[in-house]
């Protein structure tokens, strides 16, 4: 089983995007779980969203406490937050940020795989705006799922909430965030 915590504010799309991720792996055929964590929190506010994908039937129902993927959406909550609380050492932490992920290792003392992209940069230039499906691409790409697979679910979901031309732009930059992961891992 992979557990996966997302950390971001409110209304930035980490709870959107950790439910696409499960309706992505659902069509992988896998069990699945995507729940938020927050409270009467406003706008801008830290939140948490969590994922756990299996090839068998998930028996827990608790919070993520020791994920292996942990996805910060909000570079600034490495520092008032602690997204590498309970990570495994084996785990991969992926960051939206400019920085290079020896600036991020020396910041937060985590020793496992880190992935670094600039989705605020990729969402502004696909025109979208909000770094969530960037990520989604990263988080796809570490996991190894199908992008074809997630693009198509990423429409399906997309679709029903905006118009066409905002759906193809979020594409892109799922597209972007896919690539830029990937590269990211291949160079580390």
């Amino acid at each position: 089983m992979k557990e996966i915590r997302w950390h971001g504010r409110g209304g930035q799309g980490a709870k959107t995007v950790s439910q696409i991720l499960a309706q992505i792996n659902l069509r992988e055929g896998k069990h699945v779980q995507s729940f938020p964590e927050y409270g009467p929190e406003r706008s801008g506010a830290p939140i948490r969203a969590y994922n756990r994908i299996s090839d068998e039937e998930i028996l827990i129902h608790s919070g993520v406490y020791h994920p292996d993927i942990s996805v910060v959406v909000d570079e600034s909550l490495l520092e008032s937050e602690n997204p590498t609380e309970g990570l495994k050492p084996d785990g991969t932490l992926v960051v939206n940020t400019k920085r290079s992920p020896d600036e991020v290792r020396r910041l937060t003392g985590f020793s496992g795989e880190i992935v670094c992209l600039d989705a605020d940069k990729i969402a502004q230039e696909a025109g979208t705006g909000f770094p969530n499906v960037p990520m989604l691409g990263a988080v796809v790409a570490v996991l190894g799922s199908d992008p074809k697979l997630a693009e198509e679910e990423l429409r399906e979901t997309l679709s029903h909430r905006l118009p066409p031309e905002v759906v193809e732009k979020n594409l892109q930059a799922f597209r972007a965030g896919h690539a830029a992961a990937k590269g990211a891992r291949q160079n580390a």
